[in-house]
């Protein structure tokens, strides 16, 4: 019997840890989450995708209903935590404090220095005034875009993007929640900017 988790009318991050809560009764099973905005729909996906599940989605009257399967296997969270994976948390357009102008300068020559690296980062996760890199008319979109092809993931704050009007300028990598930051910076080394 599956579980059914209703997330209509709830805001970020709650949709994506009521989905959680729910996997995390069962060994085996199904859950359908039931979401009204795609936002929610992409981040339960996620989540469900990172937790090793399988899942589908179908759409009807501006609604969606996820079907996760959870199956017992490998988690790929704990077999990653046994390496030396890192992630990066950045939370401005600027690097360090002082010159604004310098700061700019630092962060973008940092950004470009990553792509470089022996050991990249698993994720580059944005939030609040750094999700303007991750944007249109951001100087290190090419750079950025370069490590995703290399398999970094980039991921930008939704709240923040929406905070900004940004949310139709994203250029590079895709949307996530707080739910998910919180999580990849308690399973991995974390770098944060």
């Amino acid at each position: 019997m599956a579980i059914e988790v209703d997330c209509r009318g709830k805001k970020c991050p709650e949709p994506v840890i009521m989905t959680k809560k729910a996997l995390d009764t069962i060994e085996r099973g199904r859950v359908i989450a039931i979401v009204d905005n795609e936002v929610a729909r992409d981040n339960i996906i996620k989540l469900a995708k990172h937790d090793g599940c399988d899942c589908l989605y179908e759409e009807k009257d501006g609604e969606y209903r996820i079907y996760i399967e959870k199956n017992p296997g490998v988690n790929v969270t704990e077999a990653e935590r046994a390496g030396d994976s890192f992630v990066i948390l950045v939370t401005g357009d600027t690097l360090g404090k002082g010159s604004e102008e310098l700061g700019k300068l630092l962060m973008r020559n940092y950004i470009y220095t990553l792509k470089d690296l022996a050991h990249m980062p698993k994720c580059i996760m944005f939030l609040n005034k750094g999700v303007y890199l991750t944007t249109n008319g951001s100087e290190v979109l090419d750079t950025l875009k370069e490590l995703e092809s290399k398999g970094v993931e980039i991921l930008s704050c939704g709240t923040c993007l929406d905070y900004y009007g940004l949310k139709n300028e994203l250029a590079v990598g895709s949307v996530t929640n707080m739910y998910a930051i919180a999580e990849k910076l308690s399973e991995f080394r974390a770098v944060v900017l």
